[in-house]
């Protein structure tokens, strides 16, 4: 199956890592494309045409200030990929919870091990 043109599906669009990052600034505040390639220190000719790719997918709106196009998150589009993701929560909070149980264990046996010796230690020194 072909995979879908990156302005079309909002998932391919957000797989870009620039364009997440640029969804993240936009979260925080309204942005021009100036504003955009300024907090993300790379050249505009990088930058430029991501923001257009997240208002083709609904992701984005735009609105004209004079000469300048400033761009902000859309809410309402950004909420279904946040419910989708929501969907793995119970996956990772198991998966992380498993780890840390782990991490726990290991620790317990190494503080174990290491209270042992300390003991076999002192029983050598009465001898």
């Amino acid at each position: 199956m072909a995979r879908a043109p990156t302005t079309s599906d909002v998932f391919n669009a957000i797989a870009e890592p620039r364009r997440r990052e640029i969804l993240t600034l936009l979260a925080d505040a309204e942005r021009s494309v100036f504003d955009i390639v300024d907090a993300m220190e790379l050249p505009q000719p990088s930058i430029s045409k991501h923001p257009k790719v997240l208002r083709d997918v609904g992701l984005v709106d735009v609105r004209r200030d004079g000469r300048r196009m400033l761009y902000r998150t859309n809410a309402h589009a950004v909420k279904p990929l946040y419910e989708w993701s929501r969907t793995f929560e119970r996956h990772w909070r198991r998966q992380l919870n498993a780890v840390k149980q782990r991490a726990e264990a290991r620790a317990a046996a190494r503080e174990a091990q290491s209270g042992n010796r300390r003991n076999d230690d002192s029983d050598d020194t009465r001898d």
